[in-house]
């Protein structure tokens, strides 16, 4: 920790005016007291968490306690180098809504265990988004504040909040940063991360294409499974005329039965989701749009 603000402090005159909000993940290696000495030499502030919530529950926390128009994140594990933060933030006065670093140099004398995973994986999230970034996983990113405090995270979705911004209209670019192997801590990296993702990463799909209006997902394979129905209906009608075995000696009919049954099922789940999608924006006031500006005709 000492380290990371030996960091920060190199960094801060390229900042300007800054505020540097900490959130301890329910750590006991003394991370509180390392920081709690750290106030009163520069504008930091603390969240601790009773117990460990996850990297996406501090990342919300930061966000929400943030008051500055542009937010940027970043672990203390010095894989990320804070100096580099600077070449974020003035990518964002280019224009852009969200700017993500890409680590280079990682993980070059580990292709096949960790590399390839890795180019595979940001390769399937960036499909499945719409989003096309190389370092999805890089927790260095920098936003416009009025954009991200309006996405709720939940899960482990922290690493999918530049694809939400884009969603929203937001413009996204990458920036080459520097990469150090990790000093503290251990990696997390495993099978059971992977399942996680692949499993966040249908959810994230769904809501990309289908948030508002899930009646087309829930439907659409609602009606395939009654049209499955009825022509495997046909099929057994087909074969009792034919000569071969009746609708009692074949299982045709009950395989019918469950695909209509299915299907009906279905189209009642869109049904509810429908209500649900209009409960949720109405309830809190919400539009199904942003607007980034609006030109007003002068009188």
């Amino acid at each position: 920790m000492p380290l990371f603000f030996e960091r920060i402090r190199e960094a801060a005159p390229s900042f300007g005016s800054f505020e540097l909000v900490m959130v301890d993940d329910g750590s006991n290696d003394g991370t509180v007291d390392a920081i709690l000495r750290e106030k009163g030499t520069m504008p930091v502030s603390l969240i601790r968490f009773g117990r460990n919530f996850g990297q996406t529950a501090a990342l919300a926390a930061g966000i929400e306690r943030a008051r500055g128009d542009v937010i940027v994140t970043i672990d203390s594990d010095l894989e990320n180098d804070p100096r580099d933060i600077p070449k974020l933030v003035e990518k964002l006065d280019e224009g852009f809504t969200v700017v993500s670093g890409w680590r280079q140099g990682r993980w070059k004398n580990e292709f096949f265990a960790r590399r390839l995973p890795s180019v595979m994986a940001n390769e399937l999230i960036s499909f499945f988004t719409g989003v096309y970034l190389h370092d999805y996983g890089c927790t260095l990113k920098a936003y416009k504040a009025e954009v991200v405090q309006d996405i709720r995270l939940y899960g482990d979705m922290h690493r999918f909040v530049a694809a939400f911004a884009a969603w929203r209209g937001g413009l996204i670019a990458e920036v080459p940063v520097s990469f150090e192997p990790r000093r503290f801590g251990r990696s997390k990296y495993g099978f059971g991360r992977i399942v996680r993702v692949l499993l966040d990463l249908v959810f994230v799909a769904f809501m990309r294409r289908y948030f508002n209006h899930p009646m087309r997902f829930f439907g659409g394979w609602g009606f395939v499974s009654i049209i499955a129905g009825f022509v495997t209906l046909c099929v057994a009608f087909g074969v009792k005329f034919a000569g071969g075995p009746t609708l009692i000696e074949t299982p045709l009919p009950n395989l019918a039965a469950l695909f209509v049954i299915v299907g009906v099922q279905f189209v009642l789940f869109g049904v509810l989701a429908e209500i649900i999608v209009r409960t949720y924006y109405e309830s809190q006031n919400k539009r199904p749009f942003s607007i980034a500006q609006i030109y007003e005709e002068e009188v």
